[in-house]
Protein backbone atom coordinates (compact mmCIF):
# COMPACT_ATOMS: atom_id res chain seq x y z
CA UNK A 1 0.00 0.00 0.00
CA UNK A 2 1.19 3.42 -1.06
CA UNK A 3 2.31 5.97 1.28
CA UNK A 4 -0.46 8.65 0.46
CA UNK A 5 -3.52 5.60 1.07
CA UNK A 6 -1.88 4.49 4.13
CA UNK A 7 -2.13 7.95 5.15
CA UNK A 8 -6.09 8.43 4.25
CA UNK A 9 -6.94 4.97 6.06
CA UNK A 10 -4.62 6.18 9.75
CA UNK A 11 -6.53 9.23 9.66
CA UNK A 12 -9.94 7.30 8.84
CA UNK A 13 -9.08 5.62 11.58
CA UNK A 14 -7.60 7.86 14.23
CA UNK A 15 -11.61 10.05 13.40
CA UNK A 16 -12.58 7.11 15.05
CA UNK A 17 -10.73 6.70 18.22
CA UNK A 18 -10.39 8.33 21.66
CA UNK A 19 -7.56 10.76 22.47
CA UNK A 20 -5.45 8.60 24.11
CA UNK A 21 -5.13 5.97 21.03
CA UNK A 22 -4.34 9.19 18.86
CA UNK A 23 -1.67 10.57 21.50
CA UNK A 24 -0.24 6.96 21.27
CA UNK A 25 -0.15 7.68 17.01
CA UNK A 26 1.74 10.99 17.57
CA UNK A 27 4.26 8.72 19.85
CA UNK A 28 4.89 6.08 17.34
CA UNK A 29 5.19 8.62 14.62
CA UNK A 30 7.87 10.39 16.61
CA UNK A 31 10.04 6.96 17.23
CA UNK A 32 9.81 6.94 13.39
CA UNK A 33 7.66 3.55 13.65
CA UNK A 34 6.52 2.99 9.91
CA UNK A 35 3.28 3.77 8.60
CA UNK A 36 2.64 0.36 7.79
CA UNK A 37 2.82 -0.71 11.30
CA UNK A 38 1.12 2.25 12.74
CA UNK A 39 -2.12 1.54 10.78
CA UNK A 40 -1.63 -2.29 11.52
CA UNK A 41 -1.59 -0.85 15.11
CA UNK A 42 -4.90 1.24 14.81
CA UNK A 43 -6.58 -1.93 13.18
CA UNK A 44 -6.26 -4.21 15.67
CA UNK A 45 -7.35 -1.57 18.62
CA UNK A 46 -10.24 -1.30 16.21
CA UNK A 47 -11.02 -4.91 16.44
CA UNK A 48 -10.47 -4.91 20.14
CA UNK A 49 -13.32 -2.02 20.51
CA UNK A 50 -15.67 -4.04 18.33
CA UNK A 51 -15.01 -7.37 20.48
CA UNK A 52 -15.41 -5.22 24.09
CA UNK A 53 -18.76 -3.95 22.42
CA UNK A 54 -20.12 -7.53 20.99
CA UNK A 55 -19.33 -8.80 24.34
CA UNK A 56 -21.15 -6.68 26.53
CA UNK A 57 -17.91 -4.85 28.50
CA UNK A 58 -18.99 -1.23 26.75
CA UNK A 59 -21.87 -0.32 26.06
CA UNK A 60 -21.26 2.34 23.70
CA UNK A 61 -19.98 1.53 20.11
CA UNK A 62 -18.62 5.39 20.06
CA UNK A 63 -15.25 4.85 20.88
CA UNK A 64 -14.52 8.26 20.62
CA UNK A 65 -15.56 8.23 24.32
CA UNK A 66 -14.20 5.39 25.83
CA UNK A 67 -12.99 6.05 28.76
CA UNK A 68 -9.20 5.22 29.85
CA UNK A 69 -11.17 3.54 32.83
CA UNK A 70 -12.52 0.08 30.79
CA UNK A 71 -8.97 -0.53 29.68
CA UNK A 72 -7.31 0.08 33.41
CA UNK A 73 -9.70 -2.14 35.11
CA UNK A 74 -10.16 -5.36 32.12
CA UNK A 75 -9.34 -8.44 33.87
CA UNK A 76 -7.18 -10.87 33.19
CA UNK A 77 -10.23 -13.36 32.16
CA UNK A 78 -11.06 -10.79 29.15
CA UNK A 79 -7.75 -10.39 27.89
CA UNK A 80 -7.63 -14.61 27.58
CA UNK A 81 -11.62 -14.58 26.23
CA UNK A 82 -10.78 -12.09 23.63
CA UNK A 83 -7.44 -14.69 22.66
CA UNK A 84 -9.56 -17.37 22.46
CA UNK A 85 -12.35 -15.82 20.06
CA UNK A 86 -9.28 -14.83 17.61
CA UNK A 87 -8.13 -18.59 17.91
CA UNK A 88 -11.79 -19.96 17.21
CA UNK A 89 -13.79 -17.29 15.61
CA UNK A 90 -14.10 -18.01 11.56
CA UNK A 91 -11.94 -16.46 8.96
CA UNK A 92 -13.11 -14.07 6.63
CA UNK A 93 -11.73 -13.39 3.00
CA UNK A 94 -9.49 -16.53 2.86
CA UNK A 95 -10.54 -19.83 1.26
CA UNK A 96 -9.33 -21.50 3.99
CA UNK A 97 -11.30 -23.97 6.00
CA UNK A 98 -9.52 -23.90 9.31
CA UNK A 99 -10.98 -21.88 12.03
CA UNK A 100 -9.85 -19.20 13.82
CA UNK A 101 -6.72 -17.00 13.14
CA UNK A 102 -2.91 -18.61 13.38
CA UNK A 103 -0.54 -18.10 16.57
CA UNK A 104 1.17 -15.84 14.64
CA UNK A 105 -1.16 -13.27 14.27
CA UNK A 106 -2.34 -13.63 17.71
CA UNK A 107 1.08 -12.72 19.01
CA UNK A 108 1.18 -9.94 16.84
CA UNK A 109 -2.29 -8.91 18.51
CA UNK A 110 -1.36 -9.06 21.69
CA UNK A 111 2.31 -7.49 21.10
CA UNK A 112 0.15 -4.13 19.54
CA UNK A 113 -2.17 -4.36 23.02
CA UNK A 114 1.10 -4.78 24.77
CA UNK A 115 2.77 -1.90 23.64
CA UNK A 116 -0.18 0.39 23.91
CA UNK A 117 -0.75 -0.77 27.34
CA UNK A 118 2.82 -0.67 28.00
CA UNK A 119 2.52 3.58 26.54
CA UNK A 120 -0.49 4.50 28.90
CA UNK A 121 1.28 2.92 31.85
CA UNK A 122 4.43 4.22 31.62
CA UNK A 123 5.15 6.86 28.91
CA UNK A 124 2.49 9.22 29.28
CA UNK A 125 1.69 12.40 31.62
CA UNK A 126 -0.96 13.37 32.90
CA UNK A 127 -1.10 17.22 34.77
CA UNK A 128 0.63 15.99 38.08
CA UNK A 129 3.23 14.44 35.29
CA UNK A 130 2.04 10.78 36.38
CA UNK A 131 0.56 7.85 34.08
CA UNK A 132 -3.11 8.15 32.70
CA UNK A 133 -2.83 4.93 35.11
CA UNK A 134 -0.91 2.06 36.20
CA UNK A 135 -2.57 -1.24 35.73
CA UNK A 136 -1.67 -3.16 33.02
CA UNK A 137 -2.84 -6.15 32.37
CA UNK A 138 -1.33 -6.93 29.72
CA UNK A 139 1.68 -7.75 31.75
CA UNK A 140 0.33 -10.86 32.51
CA UNK A 141 -0.54 -11.90 29.01
CA UNK A 142 1.92 -13.85 27.00
CA UNK A 143 2.86 -14.68 23.86
CA UNK A 144 2.52 -18.38 22.53
CA UNK A 145 6.03 -19.61 21.10
CA UNK A 146 5.56 -21.49 17.57
CA UNK A 147 5.20 -25.25 18.52
CA UNK A 148 7.01 -25.94 14.91
CA UNK A 149 10.73 -26.64 14.93
CA UNK A 150 12.91 -25.04 12.98
CA UNK A 151 13.35 -27.75 10.51
CA UNK A 152 9.59 -28.06 10.67
CA UNK A 153 9.08 -24.50 9.70
CA UNK A 154 11.99 -24.90 6.48
CA UNK A 155 10.04 -28.21 5.18
CA UNK A 156 6.68 -26.64 5.50
CA UNK A 157 7.90 -23.63 3.26
CA UNK A 158 10.15 -25.71 0.94
CA UNK A 159 8.28 -26.70 -2.06
CA UNK A 160 7.09 -23.35 -2.03
CA UNK A 161 10.06 -21.80 -3.24
CA UNK A 162 11.40 -21.80 -6.59
CA UNK A 163 14.82 -23.20 -6.13
CA UNK A 164 17.74 -23.89 -8.36
CA UNK A 165 16.36 -23.07 -11.98
CA UNK A 166 13.04 -22.67 -10.81
CA UNK A 167 13.31 -19.27 -10.30
CA UNK A 168 14.25 -18.10 -14.40
CA UNK A 169 12.11 -21.07 -15.54
CA UNK A 170 9.18 -19.27 -13.15
CA UNK A 171 10.21 -16.20 -15.70
CA UNK A 172 10.66 -17.54 -18.67
CA UNK A 173 7.03 -19.44 -18.12
CA UNK A 174 5.17 -15.97 -17.61
CA UNK A 175 6.91 -14.80 -20.69
CA UNK A 176 6.20 -17.63 -23.00
CA UNK A 177 3.90 -20.27 -22.21
CA UNK A 178 1.17 -18.91 -19.60
CA UNK A 179 -0.52 -17.42 -22.53
CA UNK A 180 -1.54 -20.38 -23.85
CA UNK A 181 -2.79 -21.19 -20.73
CA UNK A 182 -5.64 -18.26 -20.50
CA UNK A 183 -8.92 -17.68 -22.49
CA UNK A 184 -8.97 -15.30 -25.33
CA UNK A 185 -10.74 -12.59 -23.62
CA UNK A 186 -7.42 -12.71 -21.08
CA UNK A 187 -4.81 -12.30 -23.23
CA UNK A 188 -5.03 -8.69 -24.42
CA UNK A 189 -4.79 -7.66 -20.58
CA UNK A 190 -2.23 -10.08 -19.78
CA UNK A 191 -0.07 -8.49 -22.78
CA UNK A 192 -0.51 -5.16 -21.32
CA UNK A 193 0.69 -6.04 -17.97
CA UNK A 194 3.08 -8.71 -18.89
CA UNK A 195 6.44 -6.21 -18.94
CA UNK A 196 5.22 -4.84 -15.66
CA UNK A 197 3.78 -8.22 -14.43
CA UNK A 198 7.52 -9.96 -14.83
CA UNK A 199 9.24 -6.70 -13.64
CA UNK A 200 7.96 -7.11 -10.13
CA UNK A 201 8.37 -10.48 -9.56
CA UNK A 202 12.22 -10.58 -11.27
CA UNK A 203 13.05 -7.65 -8.88
CA UNK A 204 11.63 -9.33 -5.76
CA UNK A 205 13.34 -12.74 -6.93
CA UNK A 206 16.43 -10.70 -7.49
CA UNK A 207 16.47 -8.84 -4.62
CA UNK A 208 14.25 -10.44 -1.73
CA UNK A 209 13.11 -6.97 -1.05
CA UNK A 210 9.07 -7.02 0.89
CA UNK A 211 6.21 -6.60 -1.18
CA UNK A 212 5.51 -3.17 0.40
CA UNK A 213 9.23 -1.99 -0.25
CA UNK A 214 9.01 -3.15 -4.31
CA UNK A 215 5.44 -1.20 -4.18
CA UNK A 216 6.64 2.00 -2.47
CA UNK A 217 9.27 2.16 -4.69
CA UNK A 218 9.87 5.33 -7.02
CA UNK A 219 11.65 5.41 -10.52
CA UNK A 220 14.69 7.68 -9.08
CA UNK A 221 15.11 4.88 -6.35
CA UNK A 222 16.46 2.45 -9.23
CA UNK A 223 19.77 2.51 -10.64
CA UNK A 224 20.41 -0.01 -13.26
CA UNK A 225 24.20 1.19 -13.56
CA UNK A 226 25.01 -0.29 -10.27
CA UNK A 227 22.46 -2.49 -10.12
CA UNK A 228 20.25 -1.36 -6.79
CA UNK A 229 17.31 -0.28 -5.26
CA UNK A 230 16.86 2.28 -2.87
CA UNK A 231 14.17 1.08 -0.09
CA UNK A 232 12.73 2.20 3.25
CA UNK A 233 12.76 -0.85 5.58
CA UNK A 234 10.74 -1.84 8.63
CA UNK A 235 10.97 0.95 11.46
CA UNK A 236 11.50 3.75 8.31
CA UNK A 237 15.28 2.93 8.05
CA UNK A 238 16.69 3.61 4.13
CA UNK A 239 18.65 1.21 2.70
CA UNK A 240 20.47 0.10 -0.67
CA UNK A 241 19.74 -3.18 -1.64
CA UNK A 242 21.87 -4.99 -4.64
CA UNK A 243 20.00 -6.53 -7.50
CA UNK A 244 20.97 -9.99 -8.90
CA UNK A 245 22.20 -9.32 -13.12
CA UNK A 246 19.18 -11.58 -14.33
CA UNK A 247 16.97 -9.22 -13.11
CA UNK A 248 18.11 -6.17 -15.50
CA UNK A 249 16.76 -7.15 -19.08
CA UNK A 250 12.76 -7.54 -17.38
CA UNK A 251 13.20 -3.80 -15.34
CA UNK A 252 14.93 -2.56 -18.59
CA UNK A 253 11.63 -3.85 -20.97
CA UNK A 254 9.15 -2.52 -18.35
CA UNK A 255 10.97 1.03 -18.70
CA UNK A 256 10.86 0.98 -21.99
CA UNK A 257 7.08 0.23 -22.14
CA UNK A 258 5.76 2.00 -18.68
CA UNK A 259 4.99 5.40 -20.22
CA UNK A 260 3.10 4.56 -23.02
CA UNK A 261 1.60 1.88 -21.26
CA UNK A 262 0.15 3.76 -18.76
CA UNK A 263 0.26 7.22 -19.47
CA UNK A 264 1.45 8.44 -16.05
CA UNK A 265 1.40 12.37 -15.26
CA UNK A 266 4.78 14.44 -14.57
CA UNK A 267 4.19 13.77 -11.34
CA UNK A 268 3.41 9.85 -10.69
CA UNK A 269 7.13 8.70 -9.60
CA UNK A 270 5.56 5.32 -8.60
CA UNK A 271 8.11 2.91 -10.58
CA UNK A 272 5.21 0.27 -10.92
CA UNK A 273 1.88 1.58 -12.18
CA UNK A 274 -1.41 0.23 -12.81
CA UNK A 275 -4.86 1.80 -14.27
CA UNK A 276 -7.48 2.51 -12.46
CA UNK A 277 -10.42 4.58 -13.98
CA UNK A 278 -8.07 5.21 -16.74
CA UNK A 279 -5.61 7.22 -14.44
CA UNK A 280 -2.30 5.36 -13.89
CA UNK A 281 -1.27 4.93 -10.38
CA UNK A 282 1.37 2.84 -7.73
CA UNK A 283 0.16 -0.21 -7.83
CA UNK A 284 -1.20 -1.76 -4.86
CA UNK A 285 0.35 -4.42 -2.09
CA UNK A 286 -3.33 -6.42 -3.30
CA UNK A 287 -2.47 -6.69 -6.70
CA UNK A 288 0.59 -7.69 -6.35
CA UNK A 289 0.00 -10.82 -4.55
CA UNK A 290 -2.99 -11.41 -6.66
CA UNK A 291 -0.31 -11.57 -9.97
CA UNK A 292 1.81 -13.38 -7.88
CA UNK A 293 -0.50 -15.78 -7.08
CA UNK A 294 -2.13 -16.10 -10.40
CA UNK A 295 1.03 -17.13 -12.21
CA UNK A 296 2.81 -19.17 -9.44
CA UNK A 297 -0.39 -21.22 -9.51
CA UNK A 298 -0.51 -21.80 -12.93
CA UNK A 299 3.38 -22.51 -13.05
CA UNK A 300 3.44 -25.42 -10.03
CA UNK A 301 1.78 -23.97 -6.75
CA UNK A 302 0.07 -21.13 -5.47
CA UNK A 303 2.68 -18.51 -3.75
CA UNK A 304 3.08 -15.01 -1.90
CA UNK A 305 5.56 -12.60 -2.81
CA UNK A 306 6.65 -13.48 0.87
CA UNK A 307 7.73 -16.96 -0.80
CA UNK A 308 9.88 -15.19 -3.92
CA UNK A 309 11.18 -13.34 -1.26
CA UNK A 310 12.25 -16.44 1.02
CA UNK A 311 13.28 -18.27 -2.97
CA UNK A 312 16.15 -15.34 -3.13
CA UNK A 313 16.96 -15.72 0.63
CA UNK A 314 17.70 -19.70 0.36
CA UNK A 315 19.17 -19.72 -3.25
CA UNK A 316 21.44 -16.87 -2.16
CA UNK A 317 22.74 -18.70 1.03
CA UNK A 318 23.39 -21.79 -0.97
CA UNK A 319 25.64 -20.00 -3.40
CA UNK A 320 27.93 -18.20 -0.16
CA UNK A 321 27.09 -20.46 3.01
CA UNK A 322 27.04 -16.56 4.37
CA UNK A 323 24.50 -16.24 6.65
CA UNK A 324 25.57 -11.82 7.88
CA UNK A 325 25.07 -11.33 3.68
CA UNK A 326 21.73 -12.93 3.68
CA UNK A 327 20.71 -10.89 6.92
CA UNK A 328 22.00 -7.61 4.84
CA UNK A 329 20.11 -8.09 2.21
CA UNK A 330 16.94 -8.88 3.88
CA UNK A 331 17.35 -5.84 6.11
CA UNK A 332 17.33 -8.19 8.85
CA UNK A 333 18.45 -6.93 12.74
CA UNK A 334 19.04 -10.02 13.79
CA UNK A 335 20.84 -13.12 12.43
CA UNK A 336 19.37 -15.70 13.67
CA UNK A 337 15.85 -15.09 11.60
CA UNK A 338 17.88 -16.14 8.81
CA UNK A 339 18.51 -19.55 10.04
CA UNK A 340 15.47 -21.15 8.58
CA UNK A 341 17.46 -20.74 5.01
CA UNK A 342 20.29 -22.71 6.47
CA UNK A 343 17.76 -25.21 7.43
CA UNK A 344 16.74 -25.47 4.09
CA UNK A 345 19.61 -25.71 2.18
CA UNK A 346 21.45 -28.05 4.66
CA UNK A 347 17.92 -30.44 3.96
CA UNK A 348 19.25 -29.97 0.22
CA UNK A 349 22.93 -30.99 0.76
CA UNK A 350 21.81 -34.05 2.33
CA UNK A 351 19.59 -34.85 -0.54
CA UNK A 352 22.84 -34.61 -2.74
CA UNK A 353 24.83 -36.78 -0.78
CA UNK A 354 22.22 -39.37 -0.66
CA UNK A 355 23.08 -39.24 -4.77
CA UNK A 356 26.39 -39.80 -4.27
Amino acid sequence: MNKQLLLKHISSEQEMMPFYINEYVRSMQVSQKSYTTIYEYLKEFHRFFDWLYDSGIIFDANYKELSMSILEHLKKQDIESYILYLRERPKYNTSSQQAGLSQTTINRTISALSSLFNYLTRETENEEGEPYFYRNVMDKIKTVKSKQTLNARAASIKNKLFLGEDSLNFLEFIDHEYINEISPNAKSYFLKNKARDLAIIALILGTGIRLSECTNADVKHLNLKTLTIEVTRKGGKKDVVSIAPFTKIYIEKYLELRKATYLPDDKEQALFLSKHKGIAKRIDNRTVENLVGKYSKAFRIEVSPHKLRHTLATRLYSETKNQALIANQLGHTDLNTSAIYISIVDDENRKGLDQL
